[in-house]
């Protein structure tokens, strides 16, 4: 027998892009996905939080997560100030019933911040009871060398963090195995982007099970340790020429989860003296 264990398999609005947030809502309420992570930032309306509950509510789909806007384009979204952005973040999440926020480690060229990140992580989960998972990254690989763009480090798993992300095409951009950064993760791995890459130089963010990610063999461990964290596709449609195309993926990277994030349970059974195979029962 399988089962699926309890953990939520979401849809990421990054996912839609350039849709907007409201589309992101609506393709994974009627795909169906169990709920949405919100990239702050992605369009205006991602930045309104009266507006995110009216699609909650409209929709009657969650919010699992947000994603605070520490990316490289989204330096000026919510404010300057790095710690004011984390915190508005965790109060987003709050305010939206989301459980985790996802964190992408400083820049190099933001000293201050990154001086202090690790235990200001810890102080923040402490002040709003919010969990903050620190996302893997990658260095960034130029010709003849890798230029070492984050800090403390890309990799979470070398600082003390309490909960991390794990995002597939960070690590084949990375060069690292996904299940074996899982495994190095361990019990602080909270939270789950499922895409894929091929190990390019380039955040690929492929549909899983179109790279050389081990997809599969993770979704497989993690439903065989009743991983209760969010699951979240993050794929980069950009390229689909129509609506339709765009779903095709969705689907698809959807029914992969769906597939793979299974429990198999063996039935005990016993075999009597006439031969006979009978089922134990508990």
């Amino acid at each position: 027998m399988s089962s699926r264990p309890a953990a939520k398999i979401g849809l990421s609005t990054a996912s839609v892009y350039p849709e907007s947030t409201a589309s992101g809502f609506e393709l994974a309420a009627r795909l169906g996905y169990d709920g949405v992570e919100v990239m702050i930032g992605i369009d205006p309306l991602s930045t309104q939080i009266d507006a995110i509950q009216r699609l909650i509510d409209y929709h009657q789909l969650p919010v699992l997560a947000i994603h605070a806007p520490t990316l490289l384009i989204m330096q000026r979204v919510w404010g300057t100030d790095p710690w004011s952005k984390l915190e508005r973040s965790a109060e987003a999440a709050k305010e939206l019933g989301a459980d985790v926020v996802v964190v992408h480690p400083p820049f190099r060229w933001q000293r201050d911040y990154a001086r202090g990140f690790v235990e200001g992580i810890a102080r923040l989960e402490a002040e709003t009871g919010v969990t903050l998972a620190v996302e893997n990254m990658y260095p960034w690989r130029a010709p003849g060398r890798d230029l070492q763009a984050y800090a403390p480090s890309w990799d979470p798993t070398e600082q003390t963090y309490a909960h991390t992300t794990l995002d597939l095409s960070h690590a084949s951009t990375a060069e690292q195995d996904c299940v074996e950064l899982a495994a190095t993760m361990g019990r602080s791995l909270t939270h789950v982007h499922l895409t894929d890459g091929t190990g390019s130089a380039k955040d690929e963010h492929l549909v899983p099970g179109r790279g050389t990610q081990r997809a599969a063999d993770l979704l497989t461990e993690l439903a065989k340790q009743d991983f209760g964290g969010h699951i979240i596709i993050e794929i980069n449609t950009r390229r689909a020429t129509s609506r339709s195309e765009r779903e095709v993926d969705l689907v698809e990277s959807l029914e992969f989860t769906r597939r793979h994030f299974v429990k198999t349970r063996r039935t005990p059974f016993a075999v009597t003296s006439d031969g006979e195979i009978s089922e134990l029962t508990p």
